[in-house]
């Protein structure tokens, strides 16, 4: 467990500068190896999450501490990555100190998000046992969310909460308590894998590529060029042409180079297949 010592801890002072951040890089293989065995509970999730997520939910995230900071900054990367609504994933935070133990706050963030039937909420919690946590997710619960724990401790009260419980058993923190290392890098790399997996299954990838992405700077309007010249088998400028037809929907000027139609009829047949380009050529491949 994460407040336990670690077995080293004793030497912890006395080690060379180098070898301390041997000894916490070694840690942090640990930490993904642990993964391993919750990754068919992660594909649930991914799947579960992706099923009601087309049929108009959302997904909500409930942290406090270090939790609800990771869950932020995966929520916030969203957007910009898929091309999605800001209030598709949502992040909702109990901050730190007395505000984890606060059931009410908990509670009344998840009242005021609007979670409910068809979403999906996410509580994190490395101990499994944060208040904040546990009264969010009975909120959500109540409402009728599909309830998925994302934990380092199994059989902890928040697991045994959930439809899907992803329980990490992490092992004692180089610095005992410390949840913003290994169950901090566990808690990220599980995200990570929810939101892109959703993402992919809903198509706003093609090709692993992120072909929802919004040119709203230079730096997005160059990816958008190269990804769409390269999807599209033409040159950057004729990309470039082709997106500013499209008013800036990459996708569909993706399917205009590939398919030889119009900006209209790309935009047609993409929304007839739910904005999935990936569904939307394979159509076009059948004889």
């Amino acid at each position: 467990m994460s407040e336990s010592a670690h077995p080293r801890a004793d030497e912890l002072e006395t080690l060379t500068t180098l070898e301390l951040v041997e000894l916490m890089q070694a840690e942090e293989l640990l930490a993904h190896e642990a993964i391993r065995p919750q990754l068919a509970a992660i594909a649930r999730a991914v799947d579960a999450t992706a099923e009601r997520l087309r049929l108009g939910g959302r997904l909500h995230y409930f942290g406090a501490g270090t939790s609800g900071r990771i869950a932020a900054l995966d929520a916030a990367e969203c957007p910009a990555t898929f091309g999605i609504a800001a209030d598709l994933v949502q992040a909702h935070e109990g901050g730190d100190d007395a505000q984890e133990d606060d059931s009410h706050l908990g509670r009344d963030h998840a009242i005021a998000s609007g979670v409910g039937a068809g979403d999906v909420a996410i509580g994190i919690s490395a101990s499994g046992t944060t208040a904040y946590v546990l009264s969010a997710i009975g909120a959500a619960k109540a409402a009728g969310a599909m309830i998925v724990a994302l934990t380092c401790a199994p059989g902890s009260p928040l697991g045994q909460a959930a439809e899907i419980a992803i329980e990490v058993e992490t092992g004692p923190e180089v610095i005992a308590g410390s949840t913003r290392l290994k169950a901090g890098t566990v808690q990220k790399v599980i995200l990570n894998m929810i939101s892109t997996g959703t993402f992919t299954r809903l198509g706003h990838t093609y090709r692993g590529r992120m072909v929802n992405v919004v040119a709203t700077n230079d730096k997005r309007r160059a990816r958008a060029a190269r990804l769409v010249a390269d999807l599209g088998g033409t040159s950057i400028e004729l990309a470039s042409r082709a997106i500013g037809e499209a008013r800036g929907n990459t996708k569909a000027a993706i399917l205009m180079l590939r398919r030889g139609v119009s900006a209209q009829e790309a935009e047609e047949l993409l929304a007839a297949a739910g904005g999935n380009l990936n569904a939307t050529l394979a159509e076009a491949r059948r004889p």
